[in-house]
């Protein structure tokens, strides 16, 4: 049995679990004996299966906000593109 053919098997099986569940996450949920952890993990987890989880935002150094992108056009010769590469790389330009 192929590697890919037990991953799909295993995820045909957890989700036919789904309903189940989501059903025990309910159960925390509203259980006024567990702990609020418990009720607030199962809460989470309940609204990023229906909504999605919160987009996190991307943090690079002291600013937050500010994310630099490098677009390059390099040109290489048919022929010999690994050394057209090479040479590019080497250069500052």
């Amino acid at each position: 049995m192929s590697r890919a053919k037990t991953l799909t098997e295993i995820r045909s099986i957890a989700r036919s679990h789904t309903r189940t569940a989501i059903n025990v996450l309910v159960g925390i949920m509203r259980c006024k004996d567990a702990t609020p952890a418990a009720r607030v993990s199962a809460a989470n987890s309940i609204l990023d299966r229906g909504w999605g989880k919160v987009a996190q935002p991307v943090q690079s150094g002291d600013d937050p906000l500010k994310v630099i992108h490098r677009i390059e056009r390099v040109i290489v010769h048919p022929e010999n593109p690994s050394e057209q590469v090479l040479d590019r790389e080497g250069s500052d330009a």
